[in-house]
């Protein structure tokens, strides 16, 4: 955080003249974050796209609650007000030809607790929560644990 700040400060203080002269801060560099900094001016190259994780198996859940992970690529999924392609395999009615999981029970249910015929708008849009794998390195080392170490761990201690 306080390395945030002072980059805050570094780059206001490398802005604010310019703006006060008139010039404009295209060549201002930015701040290094997950890529390269670069200028306004400058166009970055977008990097490649991460192959996605996939495999048969349906990944382990870390805690009770979490929304399962996809295994597979989602990539140009139409998903909007008109179309969710994700139902095309996991609807009520799509299991039985697709063999994928259906839809948690949980999405047929809207906020004032109503079970519906249909998926809930509030748990339409899939990748609010569900989200696929990628094979990439970590831009920062996870220290999560998931409920399972977090038990032994506690066994562990004594607790």
């Amino acid at each position: 955080m306080i390395k945030l700040i002072r980059r805050s400060i570094l780059m206001a203080g490398l802005v604010m003249p310019l703006i006060a002269s008139g010039e404009p801060p295209q060549e201002v560099p930015a701040p290094d974050g997950v890529r390269q900094g670069g200028t306004l001016s400058q166009t970055a190259e977008a990097p490649p796209l991460a192959n996605v994780r996939s495999s048969m198996r349906r990944p382990t859940r870390n805690y009770p609650e979490q929304p399962p992970m996809i295994p597979h690529t989602i990539r140009g999924y139409q998903v909007d007000t008109n179309f969710n392609q994700c139902l095309s395999c996991h609807s009520r009615s799509a299991t039985e030809v697709s063999g994928a999981p259906m839809v948690s029970i949980t999405h047929f249910v809207d906020r004032d607790g109503q079970t519906l015929a249909s998926v809930s708008p509030r748990r339409y849009f899939c990748v609010q929560c569900h989200v696929p794998q990628h094979d990439i390195d970590p831009v920062k080392v996870s220290t999560f644990k998931g409920v399972d170490q977090v038990l032994e761990d506690i066994i562990k201690r004594g607790e």
